[in-house]
């Protein structure tokens, strides 16, 4: 590949695509106004979720497949940096309080069933007995191939991985901005001059869909959705597994904490914790297990997921000469991290992905729009 490779935003996925291309032998270079790895990704609870989220269609395949890779992909960091990001892969367990639920679940388990994973209907006993803090439930599911790991950990495996392969992280910029024509990009200007590129991609997550210099035929409409977490002080094996309920969900952590969110709010680039979003969390996580009471809050704090109009993420070719995006992943860019930077850097070399994307396609968004001549 000609030139250097410029993505724009070094959180999880920037990151990962800057280490995809890095070891396919691309110069790259990551630009943030932050820093690497503390915007959604340092806020997210790190669940691997497909099931337990209710995903359908091609995104439930995209996020399987990325969840497939995980494995690998842990494993290579840790070969790479000798930083274990604490993949855990005991499953999740959903509960169900009525009838309503039970059937609901039921039908999610048969779906993952078909699909090939392991996942089973739990009765009140045997969910009890796997996570007796719990709060009585009809029954659960318990959907063994789900998993978690510890974001913030990734984060800074990540970010050990691309600066080793050679990337250089340009962080704490004032302002960055997209040079371009309305047929291709240029490169990136920034507050400490410009950079050439053929290649720019937009990895900017909440911010993507104001990033400066973009034409209007190539921007998409992405909103900033908060989420408010905390964290309670946990002893050792409480909470066993992910518990993903209706109220509240709850990740435990290998170092002793458990993590609990998370509020969805259409709040601008507001990032504030607010007493109403901490209430609303610590009672759901005591309405699915009464036995958290007495547990310490041991942090709080807010980030902004990069939300779309219809819920898919925009991956691969934006509609302007060497232009890609690899962004809107909302409640899922933990989880697609792995599969976003191998089909994007698919995308850039101008390989077809492994995986079918056309559903996120950010082409979708101005179907008829063609190059200026």
């Amino acid at each position: 590949m000609e030139g250097e490779v410029v993505i724009i935003g070094a959180g999880l996925i920037g990151l990962a695509l800057a280490r995809e291309l890095a070891h396919r032998g691309a110069a790259v270079r990551v630009v943030d106004t932050g820093e690497p790895g503390r915007q959604a990704s340092w806020a997210a609870a790190g669940m691997l979720a497909p099931s337990s989220e209710g995903l359908d269609g091609a995104f439930y395949d995209l996020c399987a497949a990325s969840l497939a890779r995980y494995p690998a992909f842990a494993a290579a960091l840790h070969e790479e940096t000798d930083l274990d990001i604490h993949l855990r892969r005991e499953g999740f367990i959903t509960p169900a309080y009525d009838d309503r639920g039970v059937a609901k679940l039921e039908a999610e388990v048969a779906d993952a069933r078909a699909r090939g994973f392991g996942a089973s209907m739990l009765t009140s006993v045997d969910t009890l007995r796997l996570e007796p803090s719990l709060a009585p439930v009809a029954a659960s599911a318990h959907f063994e191939h789900e998993a978690s790991v510890d974001n913030r950990r990734l984060g800074r495996a990540l970010r050990a991985a691309v600066e080793h392969l050679g990337v250089r992280l340009d962080e704490g910029l004032p302002w960055v901005r997209l040079a371009a024509t309305q047929r291709r990009v240029n490169g990136v200007e920034t507050a400490n001059g410009f950079i050439p590129a053929p290649v720019v991609i937009n990895a900017a997550g909440a911010w993507a869909g104001t990033l400066e210099g973009v034409p209007e035929r190539a921007r998409v409409p992405v909103e900033p959705v908060k989420g408010q977490i905390l964290a309670l002080g946990m002893p050792a094996n409480l909470i066993r597994h992910t518990i993903y309920a209706e109220h509240a969900y709850l990740v435990p952590r290998d170092d002793g904490r458990l993590i609990v969110g998370a509020t969805v709010e259409r709040a601008g680039f507001d990032t504030r914790v607010t007493a109403a979003g901490i209430h609303r969390l610590l009672d759901g996580a005591l309405r699915v297990a009464p036995a958290l009471r007495d547990l310490a809050v041991v942090e709080t704090w807010a980030g902004l997921r990069p939300g779309t109009p219809d819920g898919l993420p925009y991956l691969g070719a934006g509609s302007i000469e060497g232009y890609f995006l690899a962004t809107g992943h909302l409640r899922n860019g933990v989880l697609l991290t792995p599969i976003t930077a191998e089909v994007v850097a698919d995308t850039v070399e101008g390989r077809a992905p492994r995986v079918d994307v056309a559903a996120f396609s950010p082409e979708r968004v101005h179907p008829t729009s063609k190059a200026a001549p």
